[in-house]
Formats: C-alpha cells, sequence, structure tokens
C-alpha cells in the first residue's frame, strides 16, 4: 500500500479531526473506515477533492483516543473518558480486536502473568469455565452460568431450573450452547442455546428416534466448522449415543447408537477433528471402573480408532483423567493422577500409551479432595492442570517450559483458552483467574 497523500477530515460530534487514508488503513477492511473507501484505499466519493470531511455523530473523545491507537498503536485511556463507553465507541468503528491487541498481547503460555482474580456469585462449587472467542469467558457453578465480556464485565446469568450443567461451548460471540443433567424444563431435551448477551433460551435440541421425541440428559458437547453441534445423550431407559444437530436451525440431523459392550453416551469428552472429520469420545475415570477413547467417523458409522484399559494391570498409572487429540502429531495426549502424559499413535487401528514421566511436575500422589488434571492445547502448547498450578509444555518432545501458579482458590477444578486469555477455575474460594501477555513494546 503507497502512501495516501490525501487528508481526511472528520466532524465527530462538533469537534473537527484530520488525518490520512494511510493512518485509517491501519483499521482494516473490516472497520467502518474500510467500508469508505475502495480498495487502494481511495475515497470511494468526492475522489477528487484534496480534503474529504465527514460527518460521524458520535462522541468526539473517544474517537480521539482511537484515532491515536491507529496512529501509534498504543492506547492511552485519559481519565475523562470510561472504559465502558470507549469499548462501545471502538465496536460502532469496528476496532475492537484493535483495542484488545493494545492491551494484551499475542498468546503465549511460556509468557503469560496473572491479570486478574473474580470472585463467582453464585454459591457451590464451580463445574466449568469457557472462554469466548473475544477473551470473554462463561462460568458454571452448579445450575447457574454467569457470562462475562471481553472487559470481565458480568452480563445476565443463566439459570437451569435446579438442573446441573455438564458442559457447555460457545457457538459464537451471541451464542451459547449449555447441556444440563436434567431436561431444560418441561419439554423433552437436555441441551439448549442461549443468548450470552441476554440468558435468554432460544431453542432447545431435541432428540427423535421413529418419529416420537426422546427424553435424554445432555452431556460432553463439541462443534464443527459446518455448523454442527455434537453431544453425548444418555436416554431414560439408559440408552446412549452421540447426538448430532444442526446449530442453526436446532434440527437433529444424525445418532450415533452405542455399540455392544462400549460406553459412549457417558462420554466425559467430545473433540472433533477437523483434518479428519472424525470425533474424540472419551470416558474418563473415575466416571467408570475403566477408560474408553475412541474415533467416530459419521460418514459410513465407524469406530475407525479405539483403545480402552480393560485386561491392563490395575495400576493407578493406566487411570485416564483427561485426553486430547493432536492432529498435527498423528497422537491423542493422555494425563493420569500424577501428571505423567501418555501418548498413542492414531496412526495404528489400537491404541496403546507410551506414558513418560519425565514430564512430571509434582511429586507423589494428589492431596485430599483433589480437583483432578485436565489438558489443553493451544498454538502448538500443551497445557495441564495440577492441584493449584498449570504446567506448559512446548517443543516436538513436549518439555515442561513454564507453570503459572497461583495458591488464592485453591485447586484448579477447570481451564479453558480462547481469545489470547487462559482462565483457570479454582475450586475452595469460589474464584476465577485471568492469565494474559503483556503488548509487546512500541519502538
Amino acid at each position: 500500500m503507497g502512501v495516501q497523500k490525501d487528508r481526511v477530515r472528520f466532524n465527530v460530534g462538533g469537534r473537527v479531526f484530520e488525518t490520512t487514508a494511510t493512518t485509517l488503513a491501519n483499521a482494516g477492511r473490516n472497520s467502518l473506515f474500510g467500508a469508505m473507501f475502495d480498495e487502494n484505499w481511495d475515497l470511494q466519493s468526492n475522489a477528487g477533492t484534496t480534503t474529504t470531511e465527514h460527518f460521524i455523530d458520535r462522541n468526539p473523545d473517544c474517537f480521539a483516543v482511537l484515532l491515536d491507537l491507529l496512529r501509534t498503536g498504543e492506547l492511552y485511556i485519559p481519565s475523562n473518558v470510561p472504559e465502558k463507553l470507549l469499548y462501545r465507541e471502538a465496536l460502532f468503528y469496528g476496532l475492537l480486536d484493535h483495542v484488545r491487541a493494545a492491551k494484551w498481547g499475542p498468546f503465549d503460555g511460556n509468557m503469560l502473568l496473572l491479570a486478574r482474580s473474580i470472585r463467582g456469585l453464585a454459591p457451590g462449587d464451580g463445574t466449568a469455565i469457557r472462554a469466548s472467542p473475544d477473551g470473554g469467558c462463561c462460568v458454571a457453578h452448579g445450575s447457574m452460568v454467569h457470562i462475562y465480556d471481553w472487559m470481565l464485565e458480568e452480563h445476565h446469568p443463566i439459570s437451569l431450573d435446579y438442573q446441573r450443567v455438564n458442559d457447555a461451548v460457545w457457538v459464537n460471540l451471541e451464542n451459547i450452547v449449555i447441556s444440563a443433567c436434567e431436561r431444560l424444563g418441561r419439554d423433552e431435551g437436555g441441551i439448549g442455546l442461549f443468548s450470552s448477551l441476554t440468558g435468554e433460551l432460544r431453542y432447545k435440541f431435541r432428540v427423535s428416534h421413529e418419529n416420537q421425541v426422546k427424553s435424554y440428559t445432555g452431556g460432553a458437547l463439541s462443534f464443527n466448522s459446518d455448523y454442527k453441534l455434537f453431544s453425548s445423550c444418555k436416554g431414560r431407559s439408559n440408552e446412549y449415543g452421540i447426538g448430532v444437530w444442526d446449530q442453526v436451525t436446532g434440527k437433529q440431523v444424525d445418532f450415533f447408537y452405542e455399540p455392544a459392550g462400549w460406553s459412549l453416551g457417558e462420554a466425559d469428552k467430545l473433540q472433533w477433528l477437523h483434518g479428519t472429520n472424525c470425533l474424540l469420545v472419551a470416558t474418563l475415570f473415575p466416571r467408570k471402573d475403566n477408560c474408553y477413547i475412541s474415533l467416530l467417523d459419521f460418514r459410513d458409522k465407524s469406530m475407525v480408532w479405539l483403545w480402552s484399559d480393560i485386561g491392563a494391570p490395575l495400576t493407578d498409572e493406566r487411570r485416564v483423567r483427561d485426553a486430547i487429540a493432536m492432529e498435527e502429531t498423528h497422537s491423542v495426549c493422555v494425563v493420569n493422577e500424577y501428571e505423567d502424559l501418555g501418548f498413542m499413535d492414531l496412526r495404528r487401528s489400537v491404541g496403546s500409551v507410551r506414558w513418560s514421566s519425565r514430564s512430571r511436575l509434582m511429586k507423589g500422589k494428589m492431596v485430599d479432595e483433589p480437583c483432578y488434571p485436565k489438558l489443553a492445547l493451544h498454538e502448538g502448547q500443551l497445557f495441564s492442570s495440577m492441584n493449584d498450578s498449570i504446567s506448559v509444555f512446548s517443543g516436538p518432545d513436549w518439555v515442561l517450559t513454564s507453570r503459572l501458579r497461583n495458591s488464592y482458590g485453591g485447586s484448579i477444578c477447570d481451564f479453558s483458552i480462547g481469545g489470547d486469555r487462559l482462565f483457570s477455575l479454582h475450586s475452595e474460594e469460589n474464584v476465577f483467574n485471568v492469565w494474559e501477555t503483556r503488548p509487546s513494546p512500541v519502538m
């Protein structure tokens, strides 16, 4: 993009600002300013004049802050400008991504710092925490789900009428899907799509078989890029399976019934694998006496890969607490209660675990009333929680490279990564922590 000589003048709420198209180009095509120019960042109207004035009926003080951000890459908020007002104006101009990028840097597990601790408002132990795509989150405590935007301001909470939350996923910034232990309300179905802004239940995902609506409990959730939602399901008569729905319409599009001798319906974790178009289904210890992990191909209703600890020596080390597929390395990573990492090769039709204790961070067994380890994979780094800390593993051999720890709040019962933030939910003090990377200095 060449240097733009023409100046651009804005009258914002009565105050006049002058800048250049080159500065406005820093806003990007998805901004309000991007819509004002052609592909060469020339004004689409009045192109023959040297200076063009546009009137915008918005707050001039906020416009000055945002224009300075486009000029320098730095965010300075004067004391007379409320942050919430600035964020609202940034949303209008399509500059929220620029504001977020100026407040914290790109995600790197080895450079994360504790930015904030937030006490939960609901009684009872935390169930789950899920990061939103823009750096907000939702926190489930029993039957309540509390929603926080990226500014960490709480929206209207979601109440599930005393039904305990099993899982939650963000479909997009405006919608969240929640599964519960019982039916949501009097109608059949244990999964609903809710507005993240108002808490309104927009529709329920129902299970139909032979033209009859079935009652079921929703479990672990996952979704793919084709707007398909997956959930483990348990019927009234202990029928198990994986339901598939269209996220946009809420209509059921498929169902995978549990094969004989395999436990799909009580799955603790689902994960969609984009490269292989398969679904990882994991039933973990101690929910069952044995652990089951499989890959399902919905194109021909087949199980293309599986692993179980049935028939293996009865040792605590083999009891899998969490599992995650890593498509780039064609493997599945599992973790036991000692934070030993195990790896299985997806290129073999039947899995076998190669345990590695060199990554172990904690010595000895977990403390009383433990929070079981959980795994996450983000931008080539592997994360594993244990007691009150999160270990970060990097490189092809998954070497322990850093440790995130904050003793306040007790053990970590869940954590989630999204929007360049890591959120950890602690069990004892009803608190969740927010970890961020400091932005790079502007030269």
